[in-house]
Formats: C-alpha cells, structure tokens, sequence
C-alpha cells in the first residue's frame, strides 16, 4: 500500500461529492525573519479567493468547501499552524500575523481577494483588509466577532489540547477527539488528525500547531489549561477598529450554535451598518458542519462582485 500524503483523501473527497478534483499543490515562501509561511493553491489560475483557518486547524480544514465552490483559491497555514512556522514569541494574535498574510498576498495572488477568515482567521482577515485594502475586494468573517464570549465554547476546545504533547500513534488522537465530541465521524475525525499531526523522526505523534504545546505547557506549569496566555490573547483582542476601518464589503457568516450570539452579531451591525449577516444552522465550524451552504454564501459573493 503506498504510504498516505497530505493529497490522499481528495480524490475519495470529490468522487463522494460528485465534483470535479482540480489540480491542488503545496506553496511556500521564506519570510524576512527566516521563519517559513506554507499554504495550498488550488487550481491553475490565479486565486480569486484566499481562506484563512481558525486556531489549532490548517489550511486542509477548507478542502471540502472548496471543492463545492469550485474557484481557484489560496488557502494559507497560518503562522504556528500546518506546515508554517512557530512563532517563537507565540504571539498569535491578529495584527501579528497579519504582516505574513499580506506577504503571502502579494506573492501569490495577482488581484483584490474575497478573504474569507474563520476564527481566529476572521479577525486576521479584518486586520489585513484594514491595512491593506488594496490586496481585498471583499471579507468574509465566519463565526468570529472580537467582542466574542470565551466561555461560550472555545474552552472546550482548549482543554482537548491541553493534553500530552506526544502520543504512540494517530489512532489514540482520533479517539481523543471523538472522546470530546469532536470529528464528526470516525472517518471525517481520522482524516482532519491525520492532516493536522505529524510523526517525529523518534516515531512518536504530535500536533502540527503549536497551541496545544502551549496549552499543554500551562498545564504543566500549574495553571488554567483552559486558559494559556496565547490563547487568551487572540479571543481578548479588540479588533473592532480593524473591521470598522475596512473598505470592502463585509459579510458575517454565523453558526447558530456557534460562538457568535445574537447579540454579538446585533453588535457587529451596529459597529458596521453596511455589513450583510447571514446565519447557518451549525456550531463554530460551519466550513466543516455544512460546506455546501457556506460554499453557496461565498459564490454568492464571488458572483456579485
């Protein structure tokens, strides 16, 4: 049998859904502090959409609803994530990464974007469009506001990988994960473990991304595993003024289960009168609980221009 890669699942992916498989491969650059920025390009044209994962997934979390939406896309690993680089600062916070989503911009696109951010790369996504609103025609926030409740959800998610940094194989990860009601499936939780873990040259399992070594790290250290610092930094960031400074068009996608209330998107009208609010029937992450009508969102904003 020939060992899986990173591509393996698509082709099965596509051929359950229907939809044509088109060409995608792996990208990467050097930044200016020698860290490396990794992400996937799908199709042979150039980009006309860019996405941006939340903390603890990669840029293999989109696969599905890109293969609905069917446009030539760039979707980035954002820094500490996938196959980027740890920040050894761990500073994963908005306007903090948003230097390396531009460079990746200007290298791998060659006009304005519909930048689509899920989480923690919604209010990324808000930062980049602010500072460069050159590089986006439109943003696509899903299920993020930076006035978010964080104990509203994301603490589950956060003690899931507050566990041991390493395990003796992927299959006790799966397990892990549908043990805290995450995954979906077993199929669908065995291919994102296996997308989102590497093995080390000592043969052991770990986490592609760096938040669950810090998370695991506060453990050891005594305090809060809910709670690391970093992590509390990128649900405590205020990046209101980011998004009230955007030029393009702004659309929240909310999940009705997820982390954004209704009051939270009442909010986000207020501070952005002009944006449109739609609202899925899924929990935080609507990329992966109903591709499809998200992907039907995105053309839908693709096609209007």
């Amino acid at each position: 049998m020939p060992a899986l890669d990173e591509f393996s699942f698509l082709p099965a992916q596509s051929t359950d859904l229907g939809r044509d498989l088109p060409a995608v491969h792996r990208v990467d650059t050097t930044l200016a502090d020698g860290r490396r920025l990794s992400g996937l390009r799908w199709g042979e044209s150039a980009p006309v959409v860019t996405l941006l994962h939340g903390a603890g997934l990669n840029a293999h979390t989109w696969d599905t609803t890109l293969l609905h939406l069917g446009v030539p896309a760039l979707v980035l690993d954002l820094p500490g994530h996938g196959d980027s680089s740890w920040r050894d600062d761990a500073a994963y916070v908005a306007r903090v990464l948003t230097p390396d989503i531009v460079t990746a911009l200007e290298q791998w696109t060659d006009a304005p974007q519909t930048l689509v951010g899920h989480s923690l790369g919604g209010l990324t996504a808000a930062a980049v469009a602010a500072s460069r609103p050159d590089l986006v025609a439109r943003l696509v926030i899903v299920d993020i506001t930076p006035g978010v409740d964080p104990s509203a959800g994301p603490a589950q998610i956060r003690a899931f990988f507050a566990g041991p940094t390493d395990w003796t194989s992927r299959e006790e990860l799966v397990d892990r994960a549908l043990a805290f009601g995450l995954g979906g499936s077993r199929e669908a939780a065995t291919r994102g473990v296996f997308l989102n873990s590497r093995v080390r040259a000592d043969g052991r399992v770990e986490w592609k991304h760096h938040f669950a070594h810090l998370a695991a790290a506060a453990a050891n250290a005594g305090e809060d595993p809910s709670t690391p610092d970093a992590v509390k930094a990128v649900l405590s960031e205020t990046g209101w003024d980011d998004i009230a400074a955007v030029e393009a068009p702004v659309t929240l996608v909310r999940g009705t289960r997820g982390f954004v209330t209704e009051p939270d998107a009442e909010e986000f009208l207020r501070r952005v009168p002009g944006a449109d609010v739609r609202e899925l029937p899924t929990g935080h992450n609507v990329h992966e609980e109903d591709p499809g009508a998200l992907a039907a969102i995105l053309r839908d904003i693709i096609d209007r221009g």
